[in-house]
């Protein structure tokens, strides 16, 4: 049997479209895949810190195609210029509500870490519809209307509007000393008001579908043992230790907080 020359050339057209389109097949398949596992994340920082302290698991997240978006709370870090007595935790709670509508969000795993824990349970009760799953890192846990205060008793000082940064930080922070440095020239003075003003809640935290719980108990402290321990007696949320970072674990070790809130979200 014998092929002409136009034969061959519509045998070789054919197997080349063919192939072609089981290649765009594949490539769309892979790339729905890919689609399908990115996630949005919103990730808010503790006490003294702005969106600063996200970068190193910005940056990881950003490189697995995820969407992320790391903020800084009014009168912190960059927007410290607008630091003033009139700030107060409705301000923060606004803070990551208003990003998260204006910025039409849905499906977000929302990171709190530290003192964050207070603004973002805040923040659920205005958009706990558009949270899938939430993070608390190492976080304050508070329950009806109580304040970081009272979790985290503090002498205050008659007229400040702050609390100052901290101008050194426990031996088992960080284990690089140019991590210390560098956290040192960043965190700002926090606001006073936002530590003081209880939070109102409903049960929207609760109601989120999946909840994740980080302890670093290398940093001690008794509220964020006694949220954690809440935790570990509620089927609903998931507890991990990490006992080998200090309080800022995005910075000491961000491949594995990465790893977790990848999973976790």
């Amino acid at each position: 049997m014998t092929f002409s020359n136009v034969t061959r050339r519509r045998l070789i057209g054919g197997l080349a479209a063919g192939v072609s389109a089981v290649s765009v097949t594949s490539s769309s398949i892979s790339s729905a895949r890919a689609q399908s596992a990115q996630k949005t994340f919103v990730l808010i920082g503790g006490a003294f810190y702005g969106a600063w302290c996200w970068h190193r698991v910005t940056e990881r997240l950003e490189k697995q195609g995820h969407k992320v978006y790391a903020f800084t709370l009014t009168g912190l870090a960059e927007r410290s210029h607008l630091l003033s007595k009139d700030l107060n935790l409705d301000t923060h709670i606004a803070d990551i509500a208003n990003l998260v509508e204006w910025e039409d969000l849905t499906d977000i795993c929302l990171v709190a870490h530290s003192y964050a824990g207070c603004p973002a349970s805040g923040a659920l009760e205005r958009i706990g519809n558009r949270v899938s799953s939430i993070v608390w890192v190492d976080a304050i846990k508070p329950a009806d209307g109580q304040s970081f205060r009272d979790l985290v008793p503090f002498p205050l000082e008659e007229g400040a509007i702050s609390r100052p940064a901290p101008k050194a930080l426990p031996p088992t922070a960080f284990s690089d000393p140019k991590d210390v440095a560098w956290v040192l020239s960043k965190v700002t003075p926090q606001p006073i008001g936002t530590w003081l003003q209880p939070v109102k809640l409903s049960g929207a935290r609760e109601k989120v579908a999946k909840k994740t719980y980080i302890r670093l108990p290398k940093f001690q402290l008794a509220a964020l043992d006694k949220a954690a321990g809440e935790c570990k007696s509620d089927n609903s949320w998931t507890v991990l230790e990490n006992t080998t970072s200090g309080h800022s674990v995005m910075i000491a070790e961000p491949d594995w907080l990465t790893d977790v809130l990848v999973k976790a979200a």
